[in-house]
C-alpha cells in the first residue's frame, strides 16, 4: 500500500509539472462553454454587475459561454472589441428615463442625439440602440402616441439605411417608474405599427409587464413580431430568477424560441447572492432551453 501511494504522488507531480492539469482545467471552462444549447443569445445588463469593472465583466460573460452585454455606450465599445464582446444594446442617445420621445420640447436635443448614435452604432458593426418614451407629466397616451411618432420619424430613415434598430423600453409605472408612458405593450405595439418600420421594435421586459399587466407567455405569442429584444429578472423584487419568485423562465424562453427571434435575451436582475457571478450562471443555464 505504501508503495502503490508512493507511485500515485509521483505520477501527480509529473502531471502537475507538465501542466497537464492546467490543460484538463481549460478543457473542462471550454465543454461549460460548448453546453449552451444556441437557441437563446444571451447577454447580461452591465448595470446589474457594476461591482466588477467592465474589462472583469466581459472575462466572466465568456467564462460561462456568451459573448454579449446591454447597455453599454460608445466611449466603452473599445473594452467590448478588446474581448469580442458584443453590444447587444446600445445606449448613450437618450436625455433620460423621463424626459422622452413624448414630449416635443426635446425632440431637437433627442434628433441630433440619436443622429450621431446611430452612425456610431451603424460603425462600430453593432445593431440595436435603446429609447424611452418619457413620463407623462399629464399628457394622455393618444397625444404621446402622435408626439412620438413626429418625433421618430425624422430619424427612422436613417436607421433604416444604416441597419439600426431603434428599440423603446417599456416599463411598469406602478412600482419602479411611477407616471411612465410606455408602461403597457399594447401602447408600444400602436406606436410600432404607426412608424410602420422593420428598424423600430420594442424591449420587452418581463419584469416590468409582469408587475403592470401580466399574461407574458401570451403577449409574446401574440405580439413577438413587434418585439426586437427581451430583458429578464424575478418578480418580485427584481433579483435571481429562481424558485424564489413567481415568473417561470424556461416556459417564457421556450415561447420565445418557438416565435422564431434570433434577438438577445439579457438578464437584469439584481443579484443578491453571495455567489452574485453564480447567480447570473445559474440564469443563464434557466434560459438556456
Amino acid at each position: 500500500m505504501q508503495r502503490r501511494q508512493l507511485i500515485k504522488n509521483l505520477t501527480a507531480g509529473a502531471l502537475a509539472a507538465t501542466g497537464l492539469p492546467k490543460l484538463h482545467a481549460a478543457g473542462h471552462e471550454v465543454l461549460q462553454q460548448a453546453a449552451l444549447k444556441g437557441r437563446i443569445n444571451h447577454s447580461v445588463c452591465r448595470w446589474c454587475f457594476d461591482f466588477l469593472t467592465l474589462d472583469q465583466l466581459c472575462v466572466e460573460v465568456k467564462k460561462i459561454g456568451f459573448t454579449a452585454i446591454d447597455l453599454v455606450g460608445p466611449k466603452d465599445w473599445p473594452v467590448l472589441k478588446q474581448h469580442g464582446i458584443d453590444s447587444s444594446m446600445c445606449n448613450g442617445a437618450e436625455i433620460g428615463l423621463t424626459r422622452g420621445w413624448n414630449d416635443k420640447q426635446y425632440h431637437a436635443t433627442l434628433i441630433k442625439n440619436y443622429t450621431e448614435h446611430i452612425e456610431l452604432v451603424s460603425k462600430a458593426g453593432y445593431k440595436n440602440l435603446i429609447l424611452f418614451s418619457g413620463n407623462r407629466n399629464g399628457m394622455d397616451d393618444e397625444t404621446g402616441l402622435k408626439n412620438c411618432v413626429e418625433g421618430l420619424k425624422q430619424i427612422i430613415g436613417l436607421a433604416e439605411k444604416k441597419g439600426v434598430v431603434l428599440q423603446i423600453e417599456i416599463f411598469n409605472s406602478k412600482i419602479d417608474h411611477k407616471d411612465y408612458m410606455a408602461d403597457k405593450s399594447a401602447w408600444a405595439v400602436e406606436l410600432c405599427k404607426r412608424l410602420g418600420s422593420p428598424n423600430f421594435k420594442i424591449l420587452y421586459d418581463i419584469y416590468h409587464m409582469q408587475i403592470n399587466e401580466g399574461d407574458i407567455i401570451r403577449t409574446i405569442k401574440d405580439n413577438h413580431q413587434y418585439f426586437g429584444h427581451y430583458h429578464t429578472a424575478g418578480v418580485p423584487g427584481r433579483h435571481e430568477i429562481d424558485t424564489t419568485q413567481e415568473l417561470y423562465y424556461p416556459a417564457i424562453m421556450e415561447a420565445i424560441v418557438a416565435t422564431g427571434y434570433q434577438g438577445y435575451v439579457a438578464q437584469e436582475f439584481i443579484p443578491v447572492a453571495a455567489d452574485k457571478i453564480g447567480s447570473l450562471r445559474k440564469a443563464v443555464q434557466l434560459c438556456d432551453v
